[in-house]
């Protein structure tokens, strides 16, 4: 069923639900304690395999491949919602599947997708478990902790910010490195995970990133110009302009306000250079270090503080009756639990032991 090859032990099914036809991956036994992986950008579920298999035996490790990824239905992600469209897919999913109760795991825009999916789920969420989670307050185009805007219109945000070649080569599958700044394998290799670490399954990996959907409606999505620095703005469709702050709505205030505040653990790389205060990927960033020219200054458009960001909302959330442990992994870049497996599923069977 996966058109990417699996491990001995990870099953693959086509789900029909309401929504849309959903690709997901299995582990464990039908009737175990289920538990939903959810990925990031550029990826898709063949990256939790290693995780889904390492599960404690009585758990059911499910992970689709979301909308615009692998080989889930192609189907348009409406930005204006945010992340919603992810987030109604996977209760749809849920829902189909039987799931009264799961545990949550996401990754990268997967832990971005969670922040909504708490409270819209209500008590249906037993635990969280936020790796390199993106910022509550999205991605690109806000200026500090409270997540105010650098401009008026979101600027720096949105589908002008990802590099158009990167994208060009994701759509026509290039799997070669003659590209040092955006040839797909370069930038995985090189940001995915801290350098010198390669994972046993990269070609597989790699599969998974090329497996996203390219276009205008799709990855990178459109883009409206600006007149604020760096003269472009979030649009309206696909994963990187539901990931602008533009769209983010009160969704931070009802995270923090949920009625059901299940116990979350945080995992980060100390070295990620995705998802940071300093990001890489950040135009302020850039713009400081000269990469992108007419930077207006750190008064307009500082780097955003991404790290300082999911900490101060977590922190909200605590003060409301929440819990959450932030854990910190030593050269280790964007994926802790590929990086590090051993302490990574460590810390989640802790968790689900726990609850």
């Amino acid at each position: 069923m996966s058109s990417i090859p699996t491990l001995p032990g990870i099953t693959s099914q086509m789900i029909a639900t309401p929504r849309l036809q959903i690709h997901a991956l299995f582990s464990g036994p039908a009737d175990g304690i289920p538990v939903l992986f959810v990925h990031g950008n550029a990826s898709s579920a063949t990256y939790w395999e290693e995780t889904m298999l390492a599960l404690p035996p009585n758990y059911r490790g499910i992970a689709p491949d979301l909308r615009g990824y692998g080989d889930t239905e192609e189907q348009l992600i409406d930005a204006t919602r945010g992340l919603g469209d992810f987030v109604h897919d996977l209760l749809t999913l849920a829902d189909t599947l039987g799931l009264a109760r799961f545990h949550v795991v996401g990754h990268s825009m997967g832990g971005s997708v969670l922040f909504l999916l708490i409270p819209a789920a209500g008590d249906r969420v037993l635990s969280a478990t936020l790796a390199a989670p993106g910022s509550p307050y999205g991605f690109g185009g806000t200026k500090d902790v409270a997540g105010n805007p650098c401009a008026p219109d979101f600027a720096g945000s949105g589908g002008g910010i990802v590099n158009a070649e990167f994208t060009r080569l994701m759509s026509i599958g290039e799997r070669g490195s003659d590209n040092p700044q955006a040839s797909p394998r370069v930038v995985m290799n090189t940001f995915y995970w801290k350098p010198p670490f390669v994972p046993a399954r990269e070609e597989e990996l790699l599969s998974g990133l090329l497996s996203e959907r390219i276009g205008p409606n799709a990855y990178p999505g459109d883009f409206v110009p600006s007149e604020h620095w760096p003269g472009v703005g979030p649009g309206v469709w696909g994963p990187a302009n539901a990931l602008s702050p533009k769209y983010i709505g009160d969704s931070v205030a009802r995270f923090v306000n949920a009625a059901h505040k299940p116990p979350i653990v945080w995992v980060r790389g100390a070295d990620d250079q995705i998802v940071g205060d300093f990001s890489l990927f950040n135009l302020g960033t850039l713009g400081q270090l000269g990469i992108v020219p007419g930077w207006p200054g750190a008064d307009v458009h500082p780097p955003q503080p991404m790290v300082s960001q999911v900490r101060a909302v977590l922190e909200q959330y605590q003060a409301s009756g929440g819990t959450y442990e932030e854990h910190v992994f030593p050269d280790v870049g964007h994926t802790p639990y590929i990086e590090r497996p051993a302490e990574f599923n460590a810390l989640l069977a802790g968790l689900l032991a726990r609850v």
